[in-house]
């Protein structure tokens, strides 16, 4: 267990704490009576988890902590953080909140890519998973769309249709990714 994956595993421990603050507030916005620091708890023990991805990263680069463990947890504890703050923060409302739609596209996207790369790997034996650049865009507007509302920014509408317009391109952009390998793997005919 090194110190980049205990960094992560704190990361992943840090959710709960998030989503705790989050409905609290939440439920304080449906009393009428908005208890601001509980929101300002949310957003910094997000902000902390966020910004520990980083660490962690650097970490694991700069003294050689790379390992078998942190391959499959930093992704856990990255889609963990992001896809509970977009589910949360569309289920319970706060004053300016996600709309339904957008954890739908999101996990449908996710679950699309998942079922993909089973697909592949059943047909061709081999998976090589990369980001594109425009996941990498749409994982970006996401962490923005999801920091407008912590935030409480009123106007953030133009966020979460950039977010969702570049989550869906970067959905077709994995399938037509996957059904070109597929196409190509001598098994898959």
């Amino acid at each position: 267990m090194t110190l980049a994956n205990q960094i992560t595993m704190v990361r992943i421990l840090l959710i709960p704490v998030f989503v705790v603050f989050a409905v609290y507030y939440a439920t304080s916005v449906g009393e009428g009576s908005p208890q601001e620091w509980l929101r300002w708890s949310a957003v910094a023990v997000f902000v902390v988890a966020a910004g520990s991805d980083a660490l962690d990263g650097w970490i694991a680069r700069r003294f050689n902590q790379r390992s078998a463990l942190g391959v499959v947890l930093d992704p856990i504890a990255d889609k963990g953080l992001l896809l509970t703050a977009i589910i949360t923060l569309s289920v319970y409302p706060w004053k300016v909140s996600l709309p339904l739609w957008f954890p739908v596209l999101v996990i449908a996207r996710d679950l699309v890519i998942l079922l993909g790369c089973a697909l592949l790997k059943f047909f061709t034996g081999d998976i090589e998973v990369r980001p594109s650049m425009l996941g990498k865009v749409a994982t970006a507007l996401q962490m923005a769309a999801v920091a407008w509302v912590l935030l409480q920014i009123p106007e953030e509408r133009w966020v979460v249709w950039c977010a969702g317009l570049f989550t869906l391109l970067s959905g077709i952009g994995y399938v037509w990714r996957g059904m070109t390998a597929l196409g190509g793997a001598p098994r898959a005919a």
